[in-house]
């Protein structure tokens, strides 16, 4: 009986201790606050279970012109690290990290990347705003150098799981190296005189200098921003004048410009793109590989049309 007992006892204290590991794990992990959907992602295929990761800016939400809510000072305020995109972006995310405020380790995920200028126009004469373009994820070797940024900074601000990070940031480059090779394959299927497309707004500039198609938008980078009458008629003149038949609507913007435009040139809006935010996911675009590969297929279907 004595010996039962001492067994019973040795099991319960192991069980205890073994429950005790396992909540100390799961109180580990590392909080990481993305600013929105597609930065989000690529935290997640570097983080994984290690991390516990809220988003700001949701699935088919605009973070141009987001405003923060109490809650989210809050989320940012317990966090142990703040991924951004930087270059102006998410304009009010300092003031939420000065109000939250946020102690942790901030990521501008964005650092090192060479940078569009955003004030020159894309052939109809008028500029969208200074500074750089901060749409670089559009350019797949760009989202590979945010995913090496990313796992370096949550290195940082977790220690003990560098390797991890640094193992799962490893693979996914793997998959984005793919993924690049793959978008320039697509893109080849269109002869280079064809590759032109209209998009609501001027969101693809990386896209465009990466893999040479030719993107004209009604408004600028910033989805803020409204054009001009005499902008659009100009843009419509020149839909017409080269036959682009490549019209496309993104997630997150309002469709009446590009539907007026298809209206009035005969042109064919094609299917939703996704520029500035993922799908649901349920939707086409759940993650950045697939937001890619989705928008890509659109692309080439429509441009084999002009």
């Amino acid at each position: 009986m004595l010996y039962y007992n001492d067994m019973n006892r040795r099991f319960l204290l192991s069980s205890a201790l073994l429950f005790a590991a396992g909540s100390a794990a799961a109180q580990a992990k590392t909080k990481v606050v993305a600013t929105f959907s597609i930065l989000a992602d690529l935290v997640e295929q570097v983080g994984g279970e290690r991390i516990e990761l809220a988003t700001l800016v949701g699935a088919d939400t605009d973070a141009h012109a987001y405003q923060p809510k109490p809650a989210d000072a809050r989320t940012v305020a317990d966090a142990q690290a703040l991924v951004s995109n930087g270059l102006g972006f998410e304009g009010w995310i300092d003031r939420l990290a000065k109000a939250a405020p946020f102690k942790g380790r901030a990521i501008v995920a964005s650092t090192g990347v060479p940078t569009i200028t955003a004030g020159h126009s894309h052939g109809h004469g008028h500029s969208h705003g200074q500074g750089p373009d901060p749409h670089c994820w559009q350019d797949v070797a760009a989202a590979r150098r945010y995913v090496d940024t990313i796992a370096k900074g949550l290195a940082a601000a977790d220690p003990a799981g560098a390797a991890l990070y640094r193992d799962r940031a490893a693979a996914y480059d793997a998959r984005l190296a793919e993924l690049d090779g793959w978008v320039r394959s697509e893109i080849g299927k269109v002869p280079a005189s064809q590759r032109k497309a209209i998009t609501g707004h001027d969101s693809f500039r990386y896209f465009s200098k990466a893999y040479g198609v030719q993107f004209q938008s009604p408004r600028g980078y910033n989805t803020s921003t409204e054009p001009s009458a005499k902008d659009v008629a100009a843009l419509i003149r020149q839909v017409r004048e080269q036959k682009i038949k490549a019209l496309f609507v993104e997630n997150m913007t309002n469709p009446g410009l590009v539907e007026q435009i298809a209206r009035e040139s005969g042109a064919v809006v094609g299917p939703r793109l996704y520029s500035d935010a993922l799908s649901k996911p349920d939707g086409p675009a759940a993650t950045y590989e697939k937001m890619m590969r989705h928008n890509v297929t659109a692309l080439v279907q429509g441009m084999l049309k002009n």
